[in-house]
């Protein structure tokens, strides 16, 4: 089984799959050498990305992440503010130092390749490291996968989700959406319920709640810095950064809001509902300009731009399962918190248990790789999961959170990966906030029938890797088609 912290963990921008799995294929590479007491003896390395990774590396990173990894780096904890300055160094001294400690002679023009037409197999997202000692000898080679949201395998585990399968046996195991209905209806157990018993396999339930309310934590600090940071985004798009902008937009509305709204109610311009008035908290308590009821969707698509925009300029951010939907989760658990009256830290952690549940399912089943599926893959599976997670913590039965994931991956198959540029900024930002209403929009439905549906989630997850299959591969995260192709044309 895979575990919650393995679906949500903290990395760094722009690509779980081109920034975060690179950096750590190259770490365990060179942990390897250190460990087998063979780092010293190196006198060069020499690093080859194939297929996506080649294609669109240099927009998504993973050249530099690749540099950082060699160095020792993790994305849990590498210093974001650091990463220019440091990878600029090793590009004009030409010498880096493998695992932080053995320094070596390192061109990046000669020895770190990007090969846009070449491919490994077993997957797009291929890398293959060698090691020479002084006199050119071989040391060792190796060869990974990034199989999506920062899990990388080796040759050996090649169809595997980690290159060290977890055999811990868990409380309810479960691989398809069948199965786990089938164990809350033996168990009495909600999704949440279930999903929580089984990380009690890997840790104590109150580290799995300090765990997950502290994922919480990052996802809130990165809205916070999207929120905080004007200016235009790395890269060569010119993308301009929006999120700091609306949210003082929507600020200023707050402080004008509520006496326009009840302005126009005496005047009989506007009917205002229950509950229509002081919803959400702190600066997010507010009624729209003339009392709009849609304003919340303004501030789910600030979260979402915010965490997107940190991403699309290397900054932290949770994986979510993804980074290129990184954006998500983060907005719909922020609409819970601020939005929805009750929401508390448990409802939080039963959230993000939920959406681990369902996460599991389209890992074990499908793929939450952009190179592999497309963005079905990626926002789908996140917009999904979101659903499930909003459902769970509203109290919905577990057939009406099945419903909710099922509903919300519906909605994006065949959805493909064509960023413009190579860059993880058009379209993939505003996607991100265009998936969180959905995702809201998927919960709620859900929440409005019984979960009696005609389609399962898990014949719409075998219907989205087979789409997948299906995709030409020029959709598949390549950027030479779709508005990758066509935005630059014009």
């Amino acid at each position: 089984m895979i575990s919650v912290f393995d679906l949500f963990s903290v990395g760094i921008g722009p690509s779980s799959s081109h920034t975060v799995g690179p950096m750590r294929a190259a770490r365990t590479f060179v942990a390897g050498l250190k460990a087998d007491g063979l780092l010293s003896d190196v006198g060069r390395v020499h690093a080859e990305l194939f297929g996506s990774l080649g294609a669109t590396g240099h927009g998504h990173g993973s050249d530099r992440a690749v540099l950082l990894g060699l160095a020792g780096e993790v994305p849990e904890t590498v210093d974001t503010d650091s990463v220019d300055g440091r990878v600029a160094e090793v590009r004009a001294q030409r010498r880096l130092a493998l695992f932080g400690t053995h320094e070596i002679d390192f061109d990046p023009d000669r020895d770190l390749l990007l090969h846009r037409r070449r491919s490994l197999p077993y997957h797009p997202n291929g890398m293959t490291f060698s090691a020479y000692d002084g006199s050119g000898v071989e040391v060792r080679t190796r060869s990974y996968y990034s199989v999506g949201g920062g899990f990388v395998v080796d040759e050996a585990a090649a169809g595997a989700d980690r290159i060290k399968p977890d055999s811990t046996r868990v409380r309810h195991p479960f691989l398809t959406g069948a199965q786990l209905l089938d164990v809350t209806a033996s168990t009495g157990l909600s999704i949440s319920e279930v999903m929580l018993a089984n990380e009690l396999s890997w840790r104590a339930e109150a580290d799995v709640r300090a765990g997950l309310l502290d994922i919480w934590r990052v996802m809130q600090e990165c809205v916070e810095r999207g929120c905080t940071r004007d200016g235009t985004l790395p890269g060569g798009l010119k993308v301009r950064r929006r999120a700091a902008e609306l949210r003082r937009s929507l600020e200023a509305d707050a402080a004008v809001g509520p006496a326009a709204a009840a302005a126009a109610v005496a005047r009989g311009a506007v009917a205002v509902g229950p509950g229509a008035v002081a919803v959400g908290s702190g600066a997010a308590a507010r009624v729209g300009v003339a009392g709009d009821p849609l304003h919340v969707m303004d501030w789910v698509t600030l979260f979402a731009l915010a965490v997107n925009e940190e991403n699309a300029a290397g900054g932290r951010v949770v994986t979510a399962p993804t980074n290129g939907a990184a954006g998500i989760i983060p907005a719909v658990l922020h609409y819970y918190t601020r939005f929805v009256p009750g929401a508390s830290d448990d409802g939080v952690v039963r959230f993000l248990l939920a959406a681990g549940a369902i996460g599991v399912l389209f890992k074990e089943n499908a793929s939450i790789s952009g190179a592999e599926v497309g963005c079905q893959g990626e926002v789908g599976s996140a917009c999904s999961m979101a659903a499930a997670g909003l459902a769970e913590a509203l109290g919905g039965t577990p057939e009406q959170v099945e419903n909710a994931a099922e509903i919300g991956m519906e909605h994006n198959l065949g959805l493909t990966c064509d960023p413009v540029g190579g860059l993880v900024q058009i379209p993939c930002i505003e996607r991100n906030a265009v998936a969180s209403i959905k995702a809201i929009t998927a919960a709620r439905l859900a929440l409005r029938g019984d979960g009696v549906h005609a389609v399962s989630l898990d014949k719409v997850i075998k219907t989205m890797r087979e789409t997948g299959a299906d995709m030409k591969v020029k959709y598949k995260e390549t950027a030479r088609g779709g508005l990758a192709v066509n935005v630059i044309e014009c």
